[in-house]
């Protein structure tokens, strides 16, 4: 390996089988720490008892991380501390687009904070345009020669931001890590990565940027948490993207624990699309039967006739091929398929929707954020299913209206019974519309 691999990186190394001496440069560090009752992973910090992660001849593993590569008493990690070697080309910024007034006024905030490496929370509506609003504060902090990652929870996600920071920053050298590439691993200034690849760095970003910081599975994972706070060096800075933050995330931000820069409204200034609520109370038998909710057709129905594109989502996997079902003996003549999260072409599918191959999607709440379908409808069959949670459902309603041309978009939302979900999600979308129109009526005196 070359030396600039190991650059802000703990690599597994077996210390069995090697035979040769590293570099001077290169520092040797434990793996796991072994205690009376338990073993923890240096590398996850997950505990595990003993007899839950034995291997002969007294040697113990980690079972938490496996899927990064077996963790062992066996093995080290070898690492050299980041060096920030790297050559600046002007310009760093090669985009020319243009921010809102208040788009312009958020990216200030969170430029400054980055420039001081500050923890903060950019809290903006799906759709608000939080990818260009963070692009000033890449360019400052990539000039000043910083290494940085661009981090979520989702495969889909970074395949759809790195195109778009390859475009707006074409002279910086980046590399994109996930657990389907087929590209090996290169010493970039800027990462674009899954939050599991972050427990690969350590201490190597002067500032790391979390999309989606409330979706699965890094919200619910101590683990991910760990790996984020371990990949940033010690002075360097986190910035939290979200437009549903946790309640753990609002709370730190009212103890002032973590700064916070607010947008409650799009790229395009319109407001967000509402909710409209339709009842559809033994929708599941009517689709065993090859039938669809009335209202449901109707509105599909409606979006057809308009030349209006949609996502379908359903609860659950098995809800997918009687709906798809139904859906083929109704609607001869469309273009749709089904995606889940284990659908082996689940990149393929999305990028069949983006090309237009398809007029609608059948999907899990595997598309419930970090997709950008423009101009489309968002329909959700059983959106009272506890599967749904409310951030879930305000998530996918904001699938919608995500475009200038057709700020509008429907959404519906068909229900068994009215349930706490989808009631504090149409109040949430609710209240944020109210934060926006206050700051429509600012817009004029930025």
């Amino acid at each position: 390996m070359d030396k600039s691999d190991y650059y802000g990186r703990r690599v597994l190394v077996n210390w069995v089988d090697q035979q040769q001496k590293p570099d001077s440069a290169i520092k040797i560090l434990p793996t796991i720490a072994v205690s009376t009752q338990t073993v923890r992973c240096y590398r996850c910090n997950t505990e595990t008892p003993k007899r839950l992660a034995a291997l002969p001849n007294g040697e113990y593993y980690c079972p938490h991380c496996i899927n990064l590569g077996r963790v062992s008493t066996l093995d080290k990690f070898y690492h050299v501390p980041e060096p920030n070697q790297f050559t600046v080309k002007e310009p760093v910024l090669s985009w020319h687009g243009q921010l809102s007034p208040l788009q312009a006024r958020a990216a200030k905030q969170v430029t400054s904070r980055m420039k001081g490496h500050q923890r903060q929370l950019l809290w903006a509506v799906t759709g608000a345009g939080k990818t260009e609003m963070i692009f000033l504060g890449l360019a400052v902090c990539l000039a000043r020669r910083e290494r940085i990652a661009i981090a979520s929870p989702r495969v889909d996600v970074c395949l759809e931001l790195y195109p778009r920071l390859q475009a707006a920053f074409a002279s910086t050298d980046m590399a994109i890590l996930h657990a389907h590439q087929e590209l090996p691993y290169h010493y970039a200034q800027l990462t674009i990565c899954t939050t599991h690849q972050l427990l690969r760095f350590y201490h190597a970003f002067d500032n790391l940027i979390i999309d989606e910081v409330d979706a699965f599975p890094f919200a619910a994972s101590p683990a991910l948490f760990f790996a984020s706070r371990q990949a940033v060096k010690k002075t360097g800075g986190i910035l939290y993207l979200t437009a549903t933050p946790s309640a753990g995330m609002i709370k730190q931000v009212r103890r002032q624990q973590l700064a916070v820069t607010y947008l409650p409204l799009r790229y395009h200034g319109a407001l967000l699309p509402i909710i409209h609520r339709y009842l559809a109370p033994r929708w599941r038998r009517q689709v065993k039967k090859g039938a669809l909710p009335a209202s449901l057709l109707h509105r599909i129905q409606l979006a057809v006739a308009n030349k209006h594109r949609f996502l379908l989502f359903v609860p659950h996997v098995d809800d997918l091929a009687p709906v798809a079902r139904a859906c083929r003996r109704l609607l001869a003549g469309l273009k749709f398929t089904t995606v889940h999260a284990n659908d082996p072409h689940r990149l393929t599918k999305v990028q069949g929707m983006r090309d237009h191959q398809y007029n609608f999607l059948i999907t899990t709440s595997i598309l419930e954020r970090g997709v950008t379908f423009p101009e489309i409808d968002v329909l959700v069959l059983g959106a009272d299913d506890e599967i749904f949670s409310t951030a879930a459902l305000v998530q996918i309603a904001g699938r919608a209206g995500r475009s200038a041309k057709r700020p509008t978009g429907h959404v519906g939302f068909w229900v068994s019974a009215h349930r706490k979900n989808v009631q504090q999600a149409i109040r949430q979308i609710n209240t944020m519309n109210r934060k926006g129109r206050r700051c429509q009526s600012e817009v004029s005196h930025l």
